[in-house]
């Protein structure tokens, strides 16, 4: 290691130790404020004398709420954590406050040592910023789901004791309030908050209250059970409790749910890494490649290398986007994002904007306004047609813009490599020596002296001669013979030639609006992607469909209205027919039934249909789902299979996207330049020898 790398690093922990003092004395006196004042009020007489990190999390969730960018993730994490932490606010700060801190104890120094190391090298250090906010996202996002998971085992525990404390009690309420109490655990507080439901005064509202703010679709499963077994009362089935049945039958669920939240972590767990690992092997492919055979550093730092570079960080962060999506497991994080009033709504209100975003949105009616619609809801996007407008339209300028301005750039780049490019014949293996090194830079110096002279001028505003007597003034070339002179001229010809066309040419400008089509495009490709995704999963959320009415089926005076309501509240790929269906229910259920069944398509769940249809007009619901029973055992079998194909496809499609940056790098970015280029100086080198014989 250097001395002067040594220094910066040195000088990078004395700065970040700065920094630590500065933000200590900035919390001390944020201390002082009114908001501290109050918690330290509420603390006396209960306080206790040593450090406390209860109280700390709660002084950072407010330091944190405050900073304008930290403050977009302290939201982001406590719109999942108030879903678990159900009306605890004390919890939810904590648990904010405790991820947001241990992702930026790592971030921090990471930026500090990535800024002081890089600070010669931009791209790099871009590189390097974006690699680490992905890192810190996917450590914010496993954090949460962790607590999720943790919450969905609990429950298997949970509902074990409601069954011992059902048989104790022989009421539903009873058994959770004493389940709830006695447990520490973190579902404990969903079990509180469902037997205070079951005792309101009306627990219809409360309940659906609750659905809406429900960690899961198995509490909610339990909730609406509990319910109805409160106001119809339990039975006995072959000689067995009919709620204790049906708890079994959700804890049943669960656990093939855990499994398959398992099996797809560990599929998944090192996708989001390869997909994002590419950018931090760029610079070193690079720095090796151009010590190792020098005749490549033309194409790795002139445009060619650039491109590809930035080829490489789009499809970077689109594999990591789409990786992402397709790991969703249906978790807490489905719905975080601020849907109430996003930068997209504050926009859409200003006038001139909304006139221009209007004239792109499809005429309510029309089949473009139907098919748009129609993946919105079936992605189960949280954005409206306005706010996914918005998005269109604001990545088509963004995409427009920042094309332009990185054709520009690659012009630059090009023009300072002739600057600052050792002139000198390249040999196909190995680099210059520090000594070669100086001599190229020399020659280097005096090309730029004439090439600053002649810049801006075309072939027909300059001639050779004019050129070859410039040279022939410098003094480094005063001994030079004069073939060695026109070796010169020829060789700043060659350059004035590059440096001269590098301007922003028209077919620049039209690629930078068909980059800015495709940017208006892929919102609606992400929907798309969204879509298949979630179809992969309809076989899944119909074997959901059969366990919900296997529980209901049984239960006195429920009816496929009921029924239809369960599926409705638990669905998601057929939310859509199925909403339809209630809502036309009361007009005629048999037509409302067979209005939704022309509408989907999917086999398995039209033959539940055509069972409701059954219930409505001839039989009881329990002799229409009658085979749900006797052969409970072959659909749990075929669930587990199921799951197990889901995964593997999953598998297979993440493996896919995932290791195209990977792919891209290695072919694009090493192997192209060393075939091609080594080829081409071959080639070179044979005409160079034949020439001299």
């Amino acid at each position: 290691m250097s001395d002067q790398l040594m220094f910066m690093i040195m000088g990078g922990a004395a700065g970040l130790f700065v920094i630590v003092i500065l933000v200590y004395f900035m919390l001390s006196k944020k201390m002082q404020k009114s908001e501290y004042k109050r918690i330290q009020q509420l603390q006396q007489g209960t306080k206790e004398n040593k450090f406390s990190t209860e109280v700390l999390f709660q002084k950072l969730y407010l330091t944190y709420i405050k900073i304008p960018f930290i403050k977009r993730y302290t939201l982001k994490i406590r719109r999942r954590l108030e879903i678990v932490n159900i009306d605890d606010e004390y919890n939810t700060r904590k648990g904010t406050a405790k991820i947001l801190t241990k992702a930026l104890v790592v971030l921090i120094p990471l930026i500090v040592v990535t800024i002081v190391l890089t600070k010669s090298n931009y791209l790099l250090m871009f590189i390097l910023l974006i690699f680490e906010i992905f890192m810190i996202d996917t450590f914010i996002d496993g954090s949460v789901d962790k607590i999720d998971d943790k919450i969905l085992k609990e429950q298997i525990d949970f509902f074990s004791e409601i069954r011992h404390a059902y048989h104790e009690y022989n009421m539903v309420e009873e058994a959770i309030y004493q389940v709830s109490q006695d447990d520490e655990m973190s579902v404990s507080l969903q079990g509180e908050k469902i037997y205070e439901i079951l005792i309101s005064n009306d627990p219809e509202t409360e309940l659906e209250k609750y659905y809406d703010i429900a960690p899961n679709s198995f509490l909610k499963e339990f909730a609406g059970l509990s319910y109805l077994t409160k106001e119809f009362g339990d039975r006995k089935v072959d000689g067995a409790s009919l709620y204790l049945k049906n708890v079994n039958n959700i804890t049943q669920e669960m656990q093939l749910e855990i499994l398959k939240r398992d099996k797809l972590n560990y599929v998944f767990q090192s996708l989001s890494l390869i997909s994002i690992a590419p950018v931090l092997l760029l610079e070193p492919l690079k720095t090796w490649a151009i010590n190792n055979f020098s005749f490549t550093a033309s194409w790795y730092q002139g445009k060619p290398g650039t491109i590809v570079q930035i080829l490489i960080l789009i499809l970077t962060f689109a594999s990591y986007i789409l990786v992402r999506k397709l790991k969703d497991n249906g978790s807490t994080g489905m719905n975080t994002k601020n849907t109430e009033n996003p930068w997209q709504a504050k926009l859409y209100k200003k006038k001139p904007i909304k006139k221009v975003v209007d004239l792109f949105i499809p005429k309510k009616g029309s089949k473009e306004y139907r098919k748009v619609q129609k993946y919105l809801k079936d992605s189960a996007s949280h954005l409206k047609m306005e706010w996914l407008y918005m998005n269109r339209i604001t990545m088509a300028i963004v995409t427009c813009i920042v094309s332009i301005i990185l054709f520009a750039q690659l012009h630059v780049i090009a023009v300072n490599y002739i600057y600052t490019e050792p002139t000198t014949d390249y040999d196909i293996m190995g680099g210059l020596s520090e000594k070669d090194k100086k001599k190229a830079m020399e020659v280097t110096e005096q090309d730029n002296k004439i090439l600053d002279q002649f810049r801006g001028k075309t072939k027909q505003q300059r001639t050779t001669a004019q050129i070859k007597m410039a040279v022939q003034r410098l003094k480094y070339y005063e001994e030079a013979t004069d073939e060695e002179i026109d070796t010169v001229v020829e060789r700043i010809e060659g350059k004035l030639d590059v440096i001269n066309s590098e301007y922003m040419q028209w077919f620049e400008l039209l690629l930078a609006f068909v980059f800015a089509i495709v940017a208006y495009m892929a919102p609606i490709w992400l929907l798309i992607f969204q879509v298949k995704m979630r179809q992969l999963e309809m076989e899944d959320e119909v074997m959901q469909f059969q366990t919900i009415i296997l529980m209901l089926m049984r239960i006195e005076r429920v009816n496929v209205e009921i029924i239809l309501e369960w599926l409705e509240r638990y669905s998601s790929i057929f939310r859509a027919p199925i909403t339809k269906c209630v809502n036309n229910y009361e007009a005629g259920p048999w037509e409302a039934l067979e209005a939704m069944k022309e509408e989907v398509s999917y086999i398995q769940f039209i033959r539940i249909i055509e069972s409701l249809q059954a219930a409505v007009e001839k039989i009881p619901i329990r002799d229409a789902f009658d085979e749900l029973d006797s052969e409970r055992d072959y659909y749990q079998e075929k669930r587990k299979e199921s799951n197990d194909r889901l995964i593997k496809r999953k598998g297979m499609i993440g493996k896919g996207i995932g290791f195209v940056p990977m792919i891209t790098m290695f072919v694009l970015y090493l192997i192209v330049p060393l075939v091609f280029i080594g080829l081409t100086s071959m080639g070179s080198s044979f005409n160079s020898i034949s020439a001299m014989k």
